[in-house]
């Protein structure tokens, strides 16, 4: 019972803030049916943009107006060659506080109005030539906090005046000292009564304490500088605060949950060796046989028993990444919710496990069935047992029926047996949860690249009278010139672990190869299904065996297992590599490289900002408790402990920057071919991909807005090659952030506009589009095991096997015994569900809720045309979702793709495609 209660302590729960009520959950319906939408399905999204008045920030937030004595009326009156200016500054609450913290926000009240508070700074463009730095204001105290400590509103409206002389010049930097005992969020600062105009200061960031930290913050004005355009007087404090924020001369021990510091480190805490030798993991990154990219540094101190292995901490203390990069109460109560309902979903199923083993399998489908129709009930025995032993258990069966109760999953909605049928099982590799490793097969038989004096022959068992059959009247050779014959191959990327998978308790595998054929109709059918094993000996009959589509009753059976394999591996990649490897892990680099190397006030930064929004919090949170030994990744999929492994041998094999944008990728995979008469500038093989087809609409949008963009501030080769900070972001995010890959010729250069509109590309839709079609329907197409199953735990019997007769006694039984059991799969069902789920504060490609990001007013037309151009691509992807003649997305049955829609309401949707790699 103790390890069963550790399991649930490992769900994917939030941080520590207290569960409350999140996002409605959709019910019913098919997946483009979206909570939050009023009338049509496809209503768009509102705008989180808002549209209040420069300078009438007061008007956004509910404020009590301060006594006339302390926030006077209007600006103190000018020196006669003086400006008079105000600083408006929008903090923003936490919405929920425990009883110590509104003690605490109260003595802060108090300790202000005697002297305590926050004080303000301006910084001018200009340099007193006086003193040799920028010209300063007096500091100011921020006034009001006393006055509105009562006050309701999640946003809150203080004011600091100031009078500087005549000459002082622009306002381009305001400091923030927190005289306080408690940090405080602000949002914005808006500085008026300058002939230049208001000045914008976009914030959103904590400011912690001087008992944290005596060096007071500084915002940088919204006005974006080149480093050689930067003014004179804002040059050092530039300077400065890229030197503070890469940790130079600050401590080097362990960092402070409170702490604005990026730095590197190698994936060497995914283990606790301290725990015993099975919890040890191999470090990942600066070694040769297992790069990997490198993560956020903690600082934790080395474990006792490993010196090079960092010592962990445990979920659900906090682990650190910088004070900003945390989850704002949005992220978190959407968190908390499923914290309760991993609880819940996790607890019965371990519960009824321990104490009646004999139900750790599903009897039958009926039994996965009542996952979603009334949630795991118990036998009337095992009730009665149960109920006397532990009474609270009654109590959690009578008032949690609705969290016991799973959603049920897209994919059973429409069609209940379709994951059964042939088609459906092809269309997936065109419009399903992982859709990128499908390809055209441009040689017959399919060759290993794996060294065959350890894997044996590198040809495919498949052969032409295997497939001969199922080609409609054509040869292989002209099916092979027409374009007619794809693949999924995970022989390569399996095989040199499967011994030592294999050697788990309860994990088997293959390294499988499918062929698919494309019919008349635009739709791929399976032809043929190779599962190969490492060769135990010479001409091992074992080692490599063909699948045929069904002939009969047993064939039928085997045909089904031998396809739920190749959706375990293809679960796996998926996960481990398409997933976190692409998608998360190496864009980590490029993200910790820009806050060090690129100033606030750079437009790069400025145009990656929302794309690096949440990404460094949940990786950290996947080390904690997905990734890590023992966790959910390698409880919940077939490489068990080898899963961190085999995603470093990927990296390791497969991981190319200059191969992870839409059209190459296409093109290396051999599913489209270059065609500049054509839209996109390629002609997709396969006309109705989904993913591909809508994929480009988004990857257009964002070419189109990175091009305009770099345009406006990079005229020349020689205007990118002299940016010192960009040059170095992309130097340190190569040659430290992967640099076990350094040395790789493949890198792109960054000498040209051209160059640095291509790479900004790749990353935008990496973090954006590409992480939404690979993460966001998890649950939705995943949910249901049968469909697709993470793990399998047995492999295909032969005839004469003895397991071969328990399949012909009982087909249901034994594809069922081959499957997660009953605990695997509401475990793993419970982490998809969190991780297919967006939370109410997600951010959506094309939107920026601060207006006042830039104060480009170019950069700004630019933005409003690439949000149009998003909401026309979401537009088109309706039409193409209700045309008849698309049968990958259309049709009896058939689940309209949207994993591309931009949009998306909060809760499970299986659309929307957020800025960056918020989940």
């Amino acid at each position: 019972m103790a390890s069963a209660m550790e399991l649930v302590g490992r769900s994917f729960l939030p941080g520590p803030a207290a569960a409350a009520p999140g996002p409605e959950r959709r019910r019913g319906g098919p997946c483009f049916a979206v909570v939050g939408r009023e009338g049509s399905a496809h209503k768009r999204r509102p705008s989180l943009r808002s549209t209040a008045p420069v300078g009438a920030l007061a008007e956004r937030v509910v404020v009590t107006p301060a006594p006339p004595e302390r926030a006077g009326t209007a600006p103190p009156e000018p020196h006669p060659q003086g400006v008079a200016a105000r600083a408006v500054v929008t903090v923003r609450r936490r919405r929920k506080e425990d009883a110590k913290s509104r003690v605490a926000e109260q003595l802060d009240a108090y300790a202000d109005r005697v002297g305590r508070s926050v004080l303000l700074e301006l910084i001018s463009t200009e340099t007193d030539p006086r003193k040799g730095g920028p010209k300063k204001s007096r500091r100011s105290v921020l006034v009001g906090w006393f006055e509105k400590k009562d006050v309701k509103a999640e946003r809150v409206v203080y004011t600091a005046d100031f009078t500087v002389d005549g000459s002082f010049g622009e306002p381009s930097a305001v400091t923030v000292l927190n005289r306080h005992q408690r940090e405080f969020f602000i949002e914005s600062i808006v500085v008026e009564g300058f002939p230049s105009g208001p000045a914008h200061f976009t914030c959103n960031s904590w400011v912690q304490p001087t008992r944290v930290d005596r060096t007071p913050r500084v915002f940088f004005t919204n006005k974006p500088y080149l480093p050689a355009e930067t003014p004179p007087g804002l040059q050092e404090l530039r300077r400065q605060e890229l030197s503070d924020l890469r940790g130079e001369g600050a401590d080097t021990g362990e960092r402070r949950i409170t702490d604005r510091v990026w730095e590197y480190d190698v994936y060497n805490d995914l283990g606790n060796p301290d725990k015993g030798a099975e919890f040890a993991r191999p470090i990942l990154g600066g070694e040769q046989q297992l790069p990997y990219p490198r993560r956020m540094r903690t600082g934790r101190p080395k474990t006792f028993t490993d010196d090079r292995a960092e010592s962990r901490v445990e979920y659900p203390e906090p682990i650190y990444v910088s004070r900003d990069e945390e989850f704002e109460e949005g992220k978190n109560e959407m968190l908390s919710e499923g914290a309760l309902k991993a609880l819940l979903h996790n607890f019965m199923p371990l519960l009824v496990s321990s104490v009646s083993p004999d139900i750790r399998d599903f009897a039958g489908f009926h039994d996965v069935d009542n996952l979603f129709k009334e949630g795991l009930r118990l036998k009337q025995a095992l009730q009665d047992q149960l109920f006397q032993k532990i009474p609270f258990v009654r109590k959690i069966q009578e008032n949690s029926e609705g969290l016991l109760r799973y959603d049920t999953p897209d994919i059973i909605k429409k069609d209940k047996f379709a994951w059964l049928r042939d088609d459906e099982f092809a269309r997936q590799a065109l419009a399903g949860i992982n859709p990128v490793n499908i390809e055209r097969l441009q040689a017959f038989p399919p060759m290993s690249k794996l060294d065959p004096a350890v894997y044996g022959p590198p040809e495919s068992a498949i052969t032409e009278e295997h497939i001969i059959g199922q080609l409609d009247g054509m040869s292989v050779q002209q099916a092979l010139q027409d374009n007619r014959l794809y693949m999924l191959d995970y022989h390569d990327i399996f095989l040199p672990f499967l011994d030592r998978i294999n050697a788990q308790d309860g994990r088997k595998a293959y390294g499988t190869r499918t062929l698919f054929f494309l019919t008349a109709a635009g739709t791929l059918k399976p032809i043929a299904i190779e599962l190969c094993l490492p060769p135990m000996t010479d001409g091992c009959a074992r080692a490599k065996r063909v699948f045929t589509p069904p002939a009969d009753a047993t064939s039928n059976w085997l045909w089904q297992l031998a396809k739920a394999h190749v959706c375990s591996n293809d679960a796996g990649v998926h996960q481990l590599i398409n997933h976190w490897l692409r998608t998360h892990a190496c864009m980590e680099p490029f993200i910790i490289a820009a806050h060090r190397q690129l100033s606030a006030m750079h437009p790069i930064f400025k145009l990656l900002k929302p794309h690096m929004r949440y990404t460094l919090k949940i990786n950290a949170l996947a080390r904690q408790i997905l990734i890590n030994g023992d966790g959910v990744i390698e409880s919940g999929f077939t490489p068990g402990r080898y899963c961190m492994e085999m995603s470093s041998f990927a990296y390791r094999e497969l991981w190319r920057l200059d191969q992870e944008g839409l059209p190459t990728d296409l093109i290396r995979r051999g599913m489209a071919v270059e065609d500049p008469t054509q839209p996109h500038g390629l002609r997709l093989l396969i006309e109705d991909y989904p993913y591909a087809t809508d994929g480009l609409l988004l990857w257009d949008a964002i070419t189109r807005w990175c091009d305009a963009y770099v345009a406006m501030y990079y005229p020349s080769d020689e205007s990118v090659q002299g940016d010192t900070e960009l040059q170095s972001w992309y130097r340190e995010a190569v040659q430290t952030g992967h640099a076990d890959k350094r040395d790789a010729p493949w890198w792109p250069r960054l000498s040209t506009p051209d160059e640095l509109a291509s790479l900004l590309t790749t990353l935008l839709w990496l973090t954006s589009a590409q992480h939404a079609a690979l993460n966001f329907g998890q649950y939705p197409l995943g949910g249901y095991i049968p469909n697709r199953p993470p793990l399998m735990r047995r492999l295909v019997p032969a005839e004469g096997d003895p397991e071969y007769a328990l399949l012909v006694a009982d087909p249901h039984r034994f594809f069922l015994a081959a499957l997660p059991s009953l605990t695997q799969t509401t475990t793993f069902m419970t982490v998809i569900d969190t991780l297919s789920t967006h939370s109410a504060d997600e951010q959506y490609l094309g939107e920026r809720p601060d207006e006042a990001w830039t104060a480009d007013p170019a950069a700004l037309a630019a933005a409003r045309e690439f949000a149009d151009e998003v909401r026309r691509a979401e537009e088109e992807m309706e039409r193409r979702n209700a045309d008849t003649g698309r049968r990958n997305r259309c049709g009896a049955g058939v689940l309209p793709y949207e994993l591309m829609a931009p949009t998306s309401g909060p809760g499970i949707t299986c659309r929307g495609v957020p800025n960056s790699v918020t989940i």
